[in-house]
């Protein structure tokens, strides 16, 4: 059907048949057709058999990300709207739509495309050549659908920023993707008020994966002294003050997330208990240390130190650091929440850090729970880049 056959080598794929999306470069025999980077293409096993299609790019090692398994499926506007209404109807069915994630790339069948809805402002991240075509097409079908349900959107902001757009040969953009509207938005999520910055916040303006982690852990908050480190806008330490804790630090690097964090103190009056310092955590927690500091509750919400699979190494010492400091803060019976935000560092290997972080902090932990991130951010079988939460509530206990 397609005028483009991408050939894999024989014995290759085996992701892709497993339910994967994609294709690496290495792992492709022939392309026979003529073609331009971003054109949709069909897949053919080295026998021949069609595996679906998918848009290629050239420039890129995954060389084509897929789109359909299904032989003759024609890529058009009524696929693509096909498509969202599925990730939409998903979403009604499992979490709460006020503001959360309404594409989520792979997962939804979309790849390389990310949309996020805070309240009545749509952000749209797109990563990939192919994908970017169709950008307009996603945005209006997305209007639609949730038009349809009374949803009406105010504004939309791209926020196609990342570095990653550079490996796709394409440049990094930011800007309104129709009328300007003002850009600070207010959200609520789980009884907690947020003002979030579209336009300068990080990656599209607000974590929206951890909500359902943020309300677990504020359950363990009440009455409760509490350290939230790397707090970004405040999320752990805001849902923590609201569910009642005695008082609330939360550290961040950046001063400009701190000032973001205490605006959303404010916002819901919780400045008297919850309070915001920006500092280097890695460097504030052995202080905190040395002056004999102990928390109820310690919450431990890096960024991804494991970048790419390079990066592994030296991300598995900084999480053996920092969890090993956190710990020894926490007071004997309290809680220690920790977390990896990296699909490249595997689960077992985020475990065994926090197993040596113990043993080095003279620390035994009962685990509370494990979960990953929410729903509106599921987690594809057999792709992997889909799951990358790992996220872990522990009691700490000291060795006797």
């Amino acid at each position: 059907m397609y005028r483009t056959i991408v050939t894999l080598k024989k014995g290759e794929g085996r992701t892709l048949k497993a339910g994967g999306m994609w294709v690496y470069d290495n792992e492709i025999a022939s392309v026979t057709g003529e073609f331009e980077n971003g054109d949709v293409v069909e897949v053919h096993d080295f026998d021949g058999y069609c595996m679906g299609c998918g848009y290629i790019n050239t420039k890129s090692k995954i060389t084509v990300r897929m789109l359909s398994r299904k032989k003759g499926t024609v890529i058009d506007q009524a696929f693509i709207e096909g498509r969202v209404r599925d990730a939409w109807e998903y979403r009604r069915q499992t979490i709460d739509t006020s503001s959360c994630r309404l594409l989520f790339g792979e997962a939804d069948f979309l790849p390389g495309i990310v949309v996020d809805k805070f309240g009545d402002v749509l952000v749209v991240e797109s990563l990939a050549l192919g994908i970017d075509r169709w950008k307009g097409t996603i945005v209006e079908a997305l209007k639609k659908v949730l038009a349809e349900d009374g949803i009406f959107v105010r504004g939309v902001y791209e926020r196609s920023d990342a570095k990653v757009r550079l490996r796709e040969g394409m440049e990094r953009t930011k800007g309104f993707l129709g009328e300007p509207f003002d850009t600070k938005v207010e959200i609520l999520e789980n009884g907690v008020r947020y003002i979030v910055d579209v336009e300068d916040g990080q990656k599209t303006g607000f974590f929206l994966d951890q909500k359902n982690n943020r309300a677990a852990v504020g359950r363990l908050c009440r009455g409760k002294r509490v350290l939230d480190c790397f707090t970004h806008t405040g999320s752990f330490a805001l849902n923590a003050g609201a569910a009642g804790a005695e008082s609330v630090l939360g550290v961040d690097a950046s001063e400009l997330a701190v000032e973001q964090a205490r605006e959303n103190a404010r916002l819901n009056g919780l400045e008297e208990r919850v309070r915001f310092e920006c500092a280097d955590v890695f460097e504030l927690l052995p202080g905190l240390e040395q002056q004999g500091e102990q928390f109820d509750v310690v919450i431990l919400d890096p960024p991804a130190f494991a970048k790419s699979r390079n990066s592994v190494k030296n991300a598995v010492k900084g999480y053996r650091e920092i969890n090993l400091r956190g710990m020894k803060l926490v007071r004997n019976g309290g809680f220690l929440a920790t977390c990896s935000c990296s699909h490249f560092m595997e689960p077992e290997l985020f475990a065994k850090t926090i197993r040596e972080a113990a043993a080095g902090a003279h620390k035994r932990l009962r685990q509370v729970e494990f979960r990953t991130q929410g729903p509106d951010h599921p987690i594809l079988w057999a792709a992997d880049q889909s799951y990358y939460l790992k996220f872990y509530i522990f009691q700490v206990l000291t060795e006797r």
